[in-house]
């Protein structure tokens, strides 16, 4: 066959015969996959055959659950029917499966082609599936891409490794059809093809200037210039001693003062979850594996963690943000992708990420809290999930405070006595190691991690649209701390919902002069904090509108 005969009457088969795909035609397309180019010559493909009507019906039924959470997606009953009539696998039908995988371990080395974008490796195993497709296309066989999976339990009850990464799983076999020369979805009327390929050429630069923090006020509040003595005023009058609900008094100010009104609501609360990895993590600073990051985010998104039960609890909205986890998670309508990368690269040899990403990762968190304010929250809490992340906390502390290592590093996840000097070890070399500018932006990019980044984007975007800001433990006071550094006026926002069992979080709120709401010992993350504060908060905004005055209620005063 001619090439341009072959790469057009491609197609994404769904209809096979029962015709047998002998040996050679397989192994001819694999070798042709093999060919394929690949970053670093990593050699990152890994294939998996599959036979076995036991594993193609389990296989079916992970696609069945997942078909059906794509339907619901649609609102609009005629599509719905019309994608509930596609034919979108034949994973029992087709002779043979196949799974065409990439090994992110190779990532665990120096890796040629993937500084900038670790995703390189999964794009080498992409051309390889295509060349098995050409090549099979050419033999007079047929493949079809299914990637309607939850691919955690695609890859558990395969019991494939952990650092194996499906890009989908694919049926083989002799096509029935050749849906009239054209591809299946077009034929079905579900969409058209484009005529043309979209190419366009650039003929100039578009130059920007070194990216830069801008502090930006809060809108100006429409208030009685006597708006202050007024507020006070309402909360002394009320029936009670003087300062006799202590911290009550001073949040119901606060609250008031964020607002702007004599009379302020919190309205749909949102605790907003961001996770990433960590490239210190592989230095075992952490008692877990790296991969807890990813397992535990799959815990948010199925409801089982502390942070969903409090946000159940106590009625707050609960967003979960990809900033960087090592994991391509499968598309989730509750999972927001703010992905930078896979991660960030070690600090202990390597800038953490590069400016353009340090730049991104403010962009993402400030457009995360933005669109969130725009549902009508006014009230938004920060939490955080990365193995790895109080390493990474504790660094940026001692930079932008001038601790000492020992100050500001602690057990984290409860490493021993021994793993924590030597934790503190790492630091102290990291730093040593870092030839660069005492300037903000540098260590940021040099040891900061994506979810630490964004919180600190997203809590200055809470203030330019003032919100009320629940700042969690010691790695969302680290990430505060970073956007106290670009606008100071952030603080008459911020809550700081307790004080955690993490000894340098103490020393970093005495820094900030910041009075926690809570001391429960918690060391756990996720904007448990923020979760578990919220209804002390709302018992100040409930006396500041509900409790009768002394002179509503006919009370002597004082």
């Amino acid at each position: 066959m001619n090439l341009d005969d072959i790469l057009k009457s491609r197609r994404d088969t769904r209809h096979f015969t029962q015709d047998d795909v002998p040996d050679e035609v397989i192994e001819k397309a694999l070798r042709a996959g093999h060919w394929a180019p690949s970053v670093g010559l990593t050699d990152a493909t890994r294939y998996f055959l599959i036979k076995s009507d036991e594993v193609k019906t389990a296989i079916k039924d992970l696609f069945l659950e997942y078909n059906q959470k794509a339907a619901s997606l649609t609102d609009n009953p005629e599509q719905k029917e019309l994608y509930n009539s596609l034919k979108l696998e034949a994973i029992e039908e087709a002779p043979i499966g196949l799974i065409i995988a990439y090994d992110r371990s190779v990532l665990n080395q120096f890796t040629i082609g993937t500084i900038g974008s670790n995703e390189a490796v999964k794009f080498s195993s992409v051309c390889a599936a295509q060349n098995i497709w050409l090549s099979l296309t050419e033999q007079g066989y047929g493949m079809g891409w299914v990637s309607i999976l939850n691919y955690y339990q695609f890859k558990k009850i395969l019991d494939l490794p952990e650092n194996i990464e499906p890009l989908g799983y694919f049926c083989i076999g002799k096509p029935a059809t050749n849906y009239n020369n054209q591809p299946m979805l077009q034929q079905l009327h579900w969409k058209q093809k484009s005529e043309a390929p979209d190419c366009k050429e650039i003929t100039s630069l578009h130059l920007k200037k070194t990216f830069e923090h801008n502090a930006v006020a809060a809108p100006e509040k429409k208030r009685a210039d006597n708006f202050e003595t007024l507020l006070q005023d309402k909360i002394d009058s009320k029936t009670k001693p003087l300062g006799a609900l202590g911290t009550l008094e001073s949040l119901a100010f606060q609250i008031a003062s964020v607002f702007g009104t004599l009379n302020p609501k919190i309205t749909k609360p949102n605790i907003v979850v961001f996770a990433a990895d960590h490239g210190i993590a592989n230095h075992g600073v952490s008692v877990y594996p790296q991969d807890v990051t990813r397992q535990m985010v799959t815990n948010f998104l199925n409801g089982g963690a502390a942070i969903n039960v409090f946000c159940k609890q106590n009625d707050i909205q609960l967003s979960i943000v990809d900033a960087g986890v090592n994991y391509d998670f499968p598309t989730n309508s509750k999972l927001i992708n703010a992905k930078i990368a896979n991660g960030t690269q070690s600090f202990l040899h390597a800038p953490a990420m590069c400016e353009r990403e340090l730049e991104l990762c403010f962009e993402k968190g400030k457009s995360v809290v933005a669109a969130i304010a725009k549902t009508g929250c006014n009230c938004i809490g920060f939490g955080e999930m990365g193995i790895g992340n109080t390493t990474t906390a504790s660094v940026l502390m001692s930079l932008l405070t001038g601790f000492s290592i020992e100050e500001c590093t602690g057990k984290g996840t409860g490493v021993s006595e021994e793993k924590l000097i030597e934790k503190q070890n790492i630091l102290k070399k990291a730093i040593e190691n870092y030839s660069g500018q005492a300037e903000l932006n540098q260590q940021l990019a040099y040891f900061g991690g994506f979810e630490i980044i964004q919180m600190a984007g997203g809590m200055l975007s809470a203030f330019e649209n003032n919100m009320l800001i629940l700042v969690d433990g010691f790695i969302c006071t680290t990430a505060f701390l970073i956007a106290f550094k670009i606008n100071p006026k952030i603080k008459q926002n911020a809550v700081f919902c307790h004080c955690s069992a993490e000894k340098a979080h103490q020393k970093l709120l005495d820094y900030l002069d910041a009075q926690p709401v809570l001391d429960l010992d918690l060391r756990l993350g996720e904007g448990t904090g923020c979760a578990i504060a919220l209804p002390i908060l709302k018992s100040a905004e409930a006396f500041l509108n509900e409790m009768a005055s002394f002179e509503s209620a006919g009370v002597s005063r004082k």
